[in-house]
């Protein structure tokens, strides 16, 4: 698997430790091949942009996935809004690692296939996301 790793006008920061290993890990049980994966953080006004830009959605939003998969070889872009990640943290009254831990997985499990319009849907978004953070998938 190919990660990249970029940081669009905000400063850098540590990404999480042995993060392609756990990406990697994690789209395998999946049962998915991982291909390359671009992780890019930004602030909410850069992703506000792209969320209006290429979904029509003029809201603010945490993370936008762009699928470049195909079979079942996983690679896409994940953009990151540090500011929903930090505000969530607080919010939620979690870790700032956490949440961005979350953020990421629930990036990947955009790629993998993983959908979360509607209820169902969102419930096991979530049931995966709390699996991969609980079993210290990214930690």
């Amino acid at each position: 698997m190919k990660l990249n790793v970029f940081f669009e006008e905000i400063e850098k920061f540590e990404k999480p430790e042995n993060l392609k290993q756990k990406l990697e890990k994690l789209i395998e049980d999946e049962h998915k091949i991982p291909g390359e994966i671009n992780i890019i953080f930004c602030h909410d006004e850069y992703l506000l942009k792209l969320n209006k830009d290429y979904l029509n959605h003029d809201y603010y939003t945490d993370v936008i996935t762009f699928d470049f998969s195909g079979q079942n070889i996983i690679s896409g872009d994940i953009f990151i809004s540090i500011d929903r990640v930090k505000e969530n943290a607080q919010l939620y009254k979690i870790d700032f690692g956490n949440e961005l831990q979350r953020v990421i997985i629930h990036g990947t499990l955009h790629l993998i296939g993983f959908n979360d319009k509607e209820e169902e849907e969102k419930r096991t978004m979530t049931m995966k996301e709390d699996f991969y953070l609980n079993s210290n998938f990214l930690k």
